[in-house]
């Protein structure tokens, strides 16, 4: 079968076209305006719906549209350049044409400044503004020593200056635009399509500056091979950029990976400094007066130099100190308040994500600050991988970070941004020694339409740690958009903390206990206690909504102690009945931080007359890293006989190696993984993972959450013994644990109670 040919790229077309022609203009110097007009309308004319299409797209669509409208005057001009040299100079069609092309210039260069001029407000648009009129007064004096001063001394005033000293104008407008995007840092690499049109612009600056400097020296344009080279080079690097961009081709509007302008860019200023000195020099020397000024002029020379240096310096300086965070090289909440002032003033479509970065505290208590420090670098590093160099990633906090989405275009931006950094956050966990430390990530995000009713930087913010709030009361790794339908609860949980001081004593706190049973049979060898909180105004409030208040507010220890001794009094009156199995309660991570844990849990032994090896205190993996104080109460914990249990298993930061050196007895398999037993060996393969190395550990498991009879018959075939769940019993009261069994099909409920 004969194979079709690889059709060349529009790029490779228009480049062939563009340099026959050259070619020929070479060869053929009458032909030189037909070939320039010719290029001028077909690369124009090309551009505009590359131009519309890279609008649609959403880089940037004021800035393209407006690109767009420059070019179509382009078209204008080529044509009347053709007439006019087919037919002769007559005026309408000079003058059509010289507009066009003046119009083309202006548009272009206020399209490429829309951008970095909005973006910037205060001292830094300022400094920008500085930094730019210096470039500026560098070209000036080119132009005028060019094009102005010898179309001022070769006759008198006409029309048509208002042309020839517009255009050089209006290409210094160009020249402003093009030293504000290379200041912006968009010109990184050689084959961006920004490159390309940024060159483009350099490349028409000189084009019309030569172009105008032969007509003021009366030479014909059939001989201006130099100029007509280079408006026609313009015109084609000028074009290729947004052909480049709908071919995908990375483009400069979407900088991904860059932090900011190229070292040479700052040396931008002095450079046009010294082109101006060397001017005033070449002037003075060509007009014989450099002997007597040559001090002068070498003593500002010095000076201008000297405090354009300073100048740069403590810019450089003063940006690299007051708004970047010294440890991750992000912004700090300095510099995410300008940014986020900036692009407010701008009325530009912006998204903030709040992040909470979650562990560092742990990590840092069990591998040393240094580790902590190197979790905050490593997603550091992650966050600045996954966005646009337009946005703006920040360290608010100890491990708080936020991240400005500039110019979002689409609302689901700000959804993908998040998903993106949650899956990077995942793959790549920090590696500490032969320890694998997960990073796990809590993402509220908030969104603010362009407009003249667009909310502050601060009121998107506060309205993004909402989001963050919720998100963080779902577990980590979870993403939630704020909606207005949202309430700042903290507000709400500091008045439930309050009223969490009264509750023990006004008895609204009840203890329910839920079976653990032996999977092969399922008799109850076990019961674990977990508290109810019954308000009198309020109603049920759920133990996800209290505990962590508790938790917060310290009440936790109390609490905790309360229930441990309640389950301790329930226990003994079992046993009492003849029921012989164990008790086990949740001791939470503030609880193990008290050091009288250990002598309260004894005085409560000792008053229930409970033996110590019938009583299961079970903590959270996370818990557990706490060398300093958690380990060493668990350890003498259990030298007293009391046995402990490692509760949600395999979603905390502990490694296989240090839960070696951890006093556990128990391996509660976290319900998220029971989920997944479907009967395939994928399904199965981390509860077999830790049933296999609770054996090894000569540790007993416990799978939570079990719903189906399936997932029993699956878990008993693995090898675990025991289970806990709905299939069982739900909480009950005390008089509950003993009951049947419910029957088959009862286990799976759509609402289920919180158990922690």
């Amino acid at each position: 079968m004969r194979s079709l040919a690889r059709r060349p790229s529009p790029a490779a077309v228009l480049i062939a076209v563009v340099a026959g022609g050259q070619v020929l203009s070479w060869g053929w110097p009458g032909l030189r305006l037909i070939v320039l007009a010719g290029s001028l309308i077909l690369l124009n004319a090309v551009a505009v719906p590359y131009l519309l299409r890279v609008a649609r797209l959403g880089f940037n669509p004021l800035s393209c549209r407006l690109g767009a409208v420059a070019r179509a005057f382009g078209v204008l001009s080529g044509a009347a350049l053709l007439l006019s040299s087919v037919t002769g100079a007559v005026a309408p069609v000079w003058w059509t044409g010289t507009l066009s092309h003046l119009l083309c210039v202006i548009l272009l260069a206020v399209a490429t400044l829309i951008g970095p001029v909005k973006r910037l407000s205060g001292p830094h648009r300022q400094a920008f503004i500085a930094e730019v009129a210096t470039v500026l007064a560098g070209g000036f004096m080119l132009v005028w020593y060019v094009v102005l001063d010898p179309l001022t001394r070769a006759g008198a005033p006409n029309a048509r200056w208002i042309v020839q000293i517009g255009v050089p104008l209006a290409d210094l407008l160009l020249l402003i635009a093009v030293t504000a995007m290379l200041l912006r840092g968009v010109v990184r690499r050689l084959l961006d399509p920004i490159t390309f049109v940024i060159t483009g612009m350099m490349v028409l600056v000189v084009g019309d500056t030569a172009w105008s400097a032969g007509r003021v020296h009366g030479l014909p344009a059939e001989k201006a091979i130099f100029a007509t080279t280079c408006l026609v080079l313009a015109h084609l690097l000028l074009t290729l950029g947004p052909v480049l961009s709908v071919s995908g081709v990375a483009s400069g509007v979407d900088r991904a990976r860059r932090a900011g302008p190229p070292g040479w860019v700052e040396h931008l200023p002095l450079a046009s400094l010294g082109l101006g000195v060397g001017l005033i020099l070449l002037i003075l020397a060509r007009e014989g007066a450099l002997a007597r000024w040559s001090g002068l002029a070498l003593g500002m020379t010095v000076m201008a130099t000297a405090i354009a240096f300073r100048q740069s310096l403590s810019l450089r300086m003063s940006r690299a100190q007051i708004a970047l965070d010294p440890l991750t090289g992000l912004a700090n909440r300095i510099g995410l308040r300008n940014a986020l002032a900036r692009a407010v003033r701008g009325r530009e479509p912006i998204a903030v994500l709040a992040i909470d970065l979650e562990g560092v505290r742990l990590v840092s208590d069990a591998y040393g600050p240094a580790a902590g420090e190197a979790m905050l670098t490593a997603f550091a590093d992650i966050l600045r991988g996954g966005i646009r160099a337009d946005d703006v990633p920040a360290r608010i906090g100890v491990d708080e970070f936020a991240l400005l989405l500039t110019d979002i275009g689409e609302a689901d931006r700000a959804v993908t941004v998040a998903r993106r950094l949650l899956a990077a956050a995942a793959e790549q966990p920090l590696v500490l020694g032969a320890d694998r430390v997960p990073i796990r990530l809590s993402i509220g995000a908030a969104a603010a339409v362009a407009g003249p009713a667009q909310d502050s930087g601060k009121a998107l913010l506060r309205r993004a740690d909402i989001a963050l709030y919720h998100a963080k009361r779902a577990g980590a790794g979870s993403f939630v958009v704020y909606h207005p339908s949202m309430t700042d609860r903290r507000t709400e949980e500091a008045a439930l903390a309050e009223q969490l001081e009264t509750a023990l004593a006004g008895g609204q706190f009840v203890v329910v206990y839920q079976p653990i049973v032996e999977l092969r049979g399922g008799r109850p060898v076990a019961a674990e206690a977990l508290l109810r909180w019954h308000h009198p105004e309020l109603g049920e409030i759920p133990p996800d909504r209290f505990i962590p208040v508790a938790e917060r507010s310290g009440e936790i220890v109390t609490i905790g102690m309360w229930v441990l001794e309640q389950a301790c009094r329930q226990l003994a009156a079992w046993r009492r009945d003849g029921r012989d199995i164990t008790i086990s309660v949740n001791l939470s991570p503030r609880q193990l931080q008290e050091a009288s844990l250990v002598h309260d849990v004894l005085g409560v032994l000792e008053r229930t007359g409970v033996p110590a090896g019938s009583l299961l205190l079970e903590v959270t993996e996370s818990a557990t890293v706490d060398e300093k104080s958690g380990i060493v109460a668990l350890r003498e914990l259990r030298s007293h006989g009391i046995r402990i249990a490692v509760d949600d298993f395999g979603t905390g930061y502990s490694s296989l190696q240090y839960l070696t050196r951890l006093p556990v007895d128990v391996l509660k398999i976290d319900r998220s993984f029971v989920a997944q037993l479907d009967g395939t060996p994928e399904g199965s393969a981390i509860v077999e993972a830790v049933i296999r190395l609770a054996q090894v550990l000569h540790l007993t498991t416990v799978a939570e959450g079990v719903e189906t009879e399936a997932q029993a018959a699956e878990l008993l075939a693995l090898g675990s013994d025991r289970g806990q769940g709905y299939l069982f019993s739900r909480p009950v009261p005390p008089a509950g644990v003993f009951a049947p069994p419910p029957p088959a099909g009862a286990g799976s409920v759509p609402d289920r109670m919180i158990t922690r």
